[in-house]
C-alpha cells in the first residue's frame, strides 16, 4: 500500500498518469507500479486518432501517443511532411509504419509545419522509446487556438482509451 501511494506521488510529480497494477506482490510491486503503460501526460491535449499536441504560445508540437505506439508495435519508418507544408486539423500529414501495420498520422491542429523531427529518419524507434519527448513528429505554427477545444484533456483521453480497449 505504501509503495502504491509513493508511486502515485511520483507519477504526479512526473506529470503522468500510471494505472496501478494490483497483481504484483513483494519487492517488484513498486517497480511494476512505476512502469508507465499507456502513459498520459497531463499538460497535453489529445485527438481521438491518438495524436498528442503540446502548445506553447502559437507553436504546437505533435506526436503519436504512448497508447498508439504500444498498439502499433516496433516502429520501423515514419513518413514526415516537408517544412512549410500546410496541415489541417483531422487530416493526414504522414504515416507510421511498424512491424504490425501502417497508420496515418493526423494533425490535431491546423497550421504550417515549421519543423520536422529529422532524427526519426535514422531512428524511427524513438516513437516507441520516447513518444512524448524525443519521438515528437512535427512542430506547427497554429492558425487558431480555438481548435484546441475539440481535443481531449488527459482524463478524457485515458477514459477514451479504456473504452476503446474494452471493445477489442
Amino acid at each position: 500500500m505504501a509503495s502504491r501511494l509513493w508511486a502515485t506521488k511520483a507519477a504526479s510529480y512526473l506529470r503522468i498518469s500510471v494505472p496501478y497494477r494490483g497483481f504484483a506482490t513483494g519487492t517488484w510491486t513498486l517497480l511494476i507500479c512505476l512502469l508507465p503503460t499507456n502513459a498520459v501526460i497531463k499538460d497535453l491535449k489529445y485527438a481521438d486518432s491518438h495524436e498528442w499536441v503540446k502548445v506553447e504560445g502559437n507553436s504546437a508540437t505533435v506526436g503519436i501517443t504512448d497508447h498508439a505506439q504500444d498498439h502499433l508495435g516496433d516502429v520501423v519508418y515514419v513518413e514526415l511532411p516537408e517544412e512549410g507544408t500546410e496541415v489541417t486539423q483531422g487530416a493526414s500529414f504522414g504515416a507510421v509504419e511498424s512491424v504490425k501495420a501502417t497508420s496515418d498520422i493526423n494533425s490535431p491542429v491546423s497550421g504550417k509545419v515549421v519543423e520536422v523531427n529529422s532524427k526519426l529518419n535514422d531512428s524511427p524507434g524513438l516513437v516507441n522509446a520516447s513518444p512524448y519527448e524525443n519521438g515528437w513528429i512535427i512542430k506547427v505554427e497554429m492558425k487558431s487556438a480555438d481548435e484546441l477545444t475539440c481535443l481531449m484533456d488527459p482524463d478524457q483521453y485515458s477514459k477514451f482509451c479504456e473504452e476503446e480497449d474494452a471493445k477489442h
